[in-house]
């Protein structure tokens, strides 16, 4: 890339990017994208080249780029994470600055694409050297007295970055900032669904509780107690690691799991004659034991098997 871009530059790569993350969001239908700490660093595709997507610094502003593309938060167990970027309530992510400097360039570089409403790219670390992509996003306030830009997801649509006075009147505009405020909830339910899953599936070593599947892109992450109960905490004592068809019928009741840790079968599944899945994917698991996570602190809590199992027990 060249030394210096001018505004329209910028906007042609950062629009290569999202370009970029939407195709690869298509090959997978849907699915979020995860990315590993060097794919983050090896980048995109540009111009003959690679353009890194992030830096270990957090805020990212590629060699040449008028502001930043992307910001970064590592895993909350990460060991010595330096910043502490949190959630505020259901539709905001708080992000703090780089240091303790409101006027560190790449804090600048952010306050400047926060007054033009340029668009972002944000990983979201939810597992070890494991991170979540969401874009575009938007830095909405500054709150230079808490070192904290507030962050928000959208659609970032019908506008040029930095070229258009419409541009910079986005962040106060009613309608956009309730459009911003719904995706960015559904944002921030998909970060703690996949934080959730990253945690659970590394307890169970990559594995199927149930029937020892390692295809991790067949693992689940199942709340024993479900999600929007008051129990039903995102942690790994309330998950089980299960194969897609292992947590549909978990869900469905179709097959329990005792609080010592034993599978048990419906009935009428038992009962039921039809080809070799029901033979081995079920009858043959009835009685046994799961496999549980080696650290005692991660084993599924008893209480809430028991209180799960005797819905299981209600529904046979």
């Amino acid at each position: 890339m060249p030394k210096a871009l001018d505004s329209f530059e910028d906007y042609r790569v950062r629009l290569a990017c999202l370009d970029w993350l939407n195709r690869l969001a298509e090959a997978e239908e849907g699915d979020d994208l995860l990315f590993s700490r060097g794919r983050l660093y090896k980048g995109f595709p540009w111009a003959g080249g690679w353009v890194k997507l992030a830096s270990p610094k957090g805020i990212h502003k590629p060699r040449g780029m008028r502001w930043p593309l992307s910001i970064l938060s590592l895993p909350h167990d990460s060991p010595g994470r330096p910043y502490k970027d949190t959630f505020e309530g259901e539709d905001k992510l708080l992000y703090r600055y780089r240091g303790n400097d409101p006027g560190h360039p790449d804090n600048a570089g952010l306050r400047d694409a926060m007054a033009r409403q340029i668009p972002l790219v944000y990983f979201h670390g939810v597992g070890r050297g494991l991170y979540m992509a969401v874009w575009p996003v938007f830095i909405m306030e500054d709150r230079p007295s808490e070192l904290t830009f507030v962050v928000m997801a959208g659609e970032g649509k019908g506008f040029l970055p930095g070229l258009t006075p419409e541009s910079e009147r986005l962040a106060d505009d009613p309608e956009i900032r309730i459009e911003r405020k719904y995706a960015t909830r559904r944002v921030l339910t998909r970060i703690h669904q996949q934080a959730f899953r990253q945690r659970v599936l590394r307890a169970y070593r990559s594995q199927c509780a149930v029937c020892r599947l390692k295809h991790i892109e067949l693992l689940e992450a199942a709340h024993i107690v479900p999600d929007p109960e008051e129990r039903g905490e995102p942690i790994v004592k309330n998950g089980l690691s299960l194969c897609k068809i292992h947590h549909a019928a978990f869900d469905r009741s179709i097959l329990g799991i005792s609080p010592d840790y034993i599978v048990q079968v419906r009935e009428d599944i038992l009962e039921e004659e039809n080809g070799p899945m029901l033979l081995h994917g079920f009858q043959e698991m009835h009685g046994k034991k799961i496999i549980v996570p080696r650290k005692e602190d991660w084993r599924p809590d008893k209480d809430r098997l028991a209180e799960r199992y005797e819905r299981f027990r209600k529904a046979m």
